[in-house]
């Protein structure tokens, strides 16, 4: 039996062998493991490849998140409406700054915050609104930002799952006032650790940002503001910068793959099982290849007895977690729960064959034609 990986690393870096291990060389000779000059060479890069000003790397996604909150002076009584449906780290940023998550259900098709709630959850203590892309595809960026602009309110558009899709021809991480990203390994563009980077135009805020990052510090041992550990190892900048060049292409695969999928699951969708939907004007980065379906853990059963793994995000809506219980507030969250007990993501990945992919198709496809 055929045994296919979720995400395929390993295939990756044999092509990327070369570069990256040459990169990591010169890191090693040089002796720079923090803040090294490759962090501005890819921060360089990111920047041109976004479109955007600024792109401040630093130690994670979550860390981007938190370094844009507390740029923004986010904090006690200050409320910030996000999607219900999330990985924690969305809900978790907003937390440890000090403000108060506010839950907000999302579109069944996209995933994403549904715009048409987000105004019955302002109150004059909202500050803010963080729209997560989920899945690799933008949310609605240009109805978020009106709103932002008609309330006064700041946008962190998180492009933790959408790194290098497009919204109207404009970059994701380059659609708000601030873009938040994730390189995850298991990410569309991921390092082999922890990494993020924070996305902004405004010069104010990078510089606040970049100080934030180090500890507060203007200059070395003067601390012009509270801060934290938030820095990129430059190490893991060594290994973006290689895997930054291949990921055009990397994006065009993910397509593919996607494509194939799309394509081979036309016959079997109805109420049992969803295709995602992929909304006007906008790519995907497909960091997730997810269906709905009805019977999700005999489907998973299934695909596991035949060689082929799955992973659900998310199983469990954030304010449904046990320490996110008191503490937020809850405008909507009924199509969130149903989502969580409905999604399922297949196996995706640039370097996946057909023949591999073949077999997930086969496979998923003979599961319900058992079932008729």
């Amino acid at each position: 039996m055929k045994t296919i990986p979720f995400i395929d690393l390993k295939t990756q870096y044999q092509a990327l062998r070369g570069p990256i291990n040459e990169r990591i060389q010169k890191v090693l000779d040089h002796g720079l493991f923090v803040m090294g000059p490759e962090v501005e060479e890819l921060e360089s890069k990111l920047a041109t490849f976004t479109g955007c000003k600024h792109a401040i790397a630093c130690a994670s996604g979550t860390d981007a998140a938190i370094l844009a909150m507390m740029a923004l002076g986010l904090g006690d009584g200050d409320e910030v409406i996000m999607p219900a449906f999330s990985f924690i780290a969305t809900a978790e940023t907003a937390v440890l700054v000090g403000a108060t998550p506010v839950y907000v259900d999302i579109d069944p098709q996209t995933y994403n915050l549904d715009v048409k709630q987000i105004e019955k959850a302002i109150t004059p203590k909202t500050k803010a609104i963080h729209p997560v892309s989920l899945y690799g595809q933008p949310a609605e960026m240009d109805e978020i930002n009106a709103i932002a602009k008609k309330h006064k309110l700041h946008v962190i558009e998180d492009a933790a799952q959408s790194f290098g899709a497009k919204y109207k021809g404009r970059s994701s991480c380059n659609l708000s006032e601030i873009g938040v990203t994730s390189f995850f390994p298991a990410k569309p563009l991921g390092c082999y650790g922890d990494g993020g980077a924070a996305f902004t135009n405004d010069d104010k805020l990078a510089e606040a940002m970049r100080e934030i990052r180090n500890h507060g510090q203007k200059t070395r041992y003067y601390h012009t503001r509270v801060g934290i550990n938030g820095r990129l190892d430059t190490l893991q900048c060594a290994i973006l910068i290689p895997k930054l060049e291949r990921f055009p292409w990397e994006l065009e695969q993910r397509q593919r793959v996607a494509a194939r999928y799309n394509q081979a699951f036309k016959e079997i969708e109805s109420q049992s099982v969803v295709v995602p939907h992929l909304a006007s004007e906008r790519t995907s980065s497909w960091a997730q290849y997810t269906l709905q379906v009805s019977e999700r853990e005999k489907f998973q059963k299934f695909l596991q007895e035949n060689g082929v793994p799955t992973a659900v995000h998310y199983p469990r809506i954030m304010p449904d977690q046990p320490a996110y219980q008191e503490g937020g507030r809850i405008v909507s969250v009924e199509v969130s729960r149903k989502m969580a007990e409905r999604v399922v993501s297949l196996p995706l990945y640039p370097d996946m064959t057909d023949d591999l992919q073949d077999h997930v198709i086969s496979t998923v496809l003979n599961f319900f034609a058992a079932k008729r």
